[in-house]
């Protein structure tokens, strides 16, 4: 077995398609698209690269046949946060062999500690925490659209090589039909009425406005979480531009209060069941086939990407009331049954509460792990 760098098209390709071949026979797995994990590693689409680097690596067996792949990444404005500065690594795919999981990890720590690092966090994204974050270890079901996948042994894989758990993520799954307490249901209509408080869903027509808002909330919220870094405006343009032709703008509820943004909750269509038979590829075909089932209602699910509560905020009960009006909306999509809420950390109570408070049953375990280098 030997390690090669990617550095030419085929290469790449390569490093997209090897993973179909490990899934081959799963039934829960769903393709990601080609095309978006292209962009991750392209640095006219992710602004990470303006803070930060990016490799990739195959293993290859001695007929050079794919056995393995994985990235390595730096984010400049997350690494030096704490005395230990930390990379990351992510898109790990493997077949079940311990020296060969092991090739990829060495190669990615290697390449790390030369460039200044002293750990490393992984599996994780070369950007937001929303998408391709963590190691799937329980809940082996079909994953919501950018939750990540994996079989059950790479638990094995990553525990083997010494990585400890970092921190903890739940999703929670809520039917929607599913009646909650008449006191969540009180305190919402409560809250929603409120003086100087107002809600607003998404509009397509003001993005640049819902962008600002969301960073403003985003910034204050996140502040004290070990690790902050404020979100850029460029990820936000990045991540609306490739989710818009989804984007049902009635399920993202913003809260203001006096016409300050206070609070925000953002909801996508799980495109994922549409997704399954695609491939990863989003042809001319494919485009028609996920427009029309857009179209048609074929989606019966929707995930809650986030969910943000400015500080001064928290203890108004504001998540209720934008779960009130969420509600409304859901009345007039009956073709919505379930929603998932992925996902939260460990590391914080107050949405886990949360997660509680709306009856929701749980789904699915990710852990993000760490390593440090001798």
């Amino acid at each position: 077995m030997h390690i090669i760098e990617v550095n030419t098209p085929q290469q790449a390709k390569s490093f997209i398609d090897f993973p179909k071949s490990i899934y081959n026979n799963d039934p829960q797995w769903v393709c990601p698209l080609d095309i978006e994990i292209e962009g991750v590693f392209d640095p006219m689409q992710n602004s990470f690269y303006s803070h930060g680097q990016a490799v990739r690596f195959l293993l290859l067996d001695n007929n050079n046949q794919t056995l393995g792949r994985i990235a390595a990444f730096i984010n400049q404005n997350k690494a030096f946060i704490t005395e230990t500065p930390t990379g990351g690594i992510g898109f790990f795919e493997c077949v079940n062999d311990h020296e060969a999981a092991g090739m990829l990890f060495n190669t990615s720590r290697k390449w790390l500690e030369e460039n200044g690092m002293k750990a490393m966090d992984g599996p994780i994204n070369f950007g937001e925490n929303d998408t391709y974050w963590g190691l799937l270890t329980e809940g082996f079901v079909q994953p919501g659209y950018g939750m990540p996948y994996n079989p059950p042994y790479y638990q094995e894989l990553f525990e083997a090589y010494g990585f400890k758990p970092k921190y903890s993520q739940i999703t929670k799954h809520l039917d929607i039909h599913k009646s909650l307490t008449n006191r969540f249901w009180n305190i919402a209509d409560r809250v929603r009425q409120k003086p100087g408080f107002t809600f607003e869903h998404f509009d397509l027509k003001r993005v640049d406005k819902f962008l600002a808002d969301f960073k403003v909330v985003y910034d204050d919220a996140w502040q004290f979480h070990e690790g902050f870094t404020p979100i850029e405006l460029a990820t936000l343009r990045r991540t609306f531009n490739n989710a818009k032709a989804i984007i049902d703008p009635e399920l993202i509820w913003f809260a203001y209060y006096e016409g300050k943004p206070v609070a925000f909750e953002v909801t996508f269509p799980d495109i994922n069941q549409l997704l399954k038979p695609f491939n990863g590829k989003l042809n001319l075909i494919n485009k028609l086939r996920l427009f029309w089932g857009l179209k048609t209602h074929k989606i019966t699910r929707a995930r809650i990407v986030i969910m943000g509560i400015a500080p001064a905020f928290q203890r108004h009960g504001l998540e209720s009331a934008i779960f009130w009006h969420m509600n409304e909306m859901m009345k007039k999509k009956p073709w919505y049954k379930e929603l998932e809420m992925s996902w939260v950390g460990d590391f914080n109570p107050k949405m886990r509460a949360i997660q509680d408070a709306v009856g929701g049953e749980f789904g699915k375990k990710h852990v993000t792990y760490n390593l440090q280098f001798e």
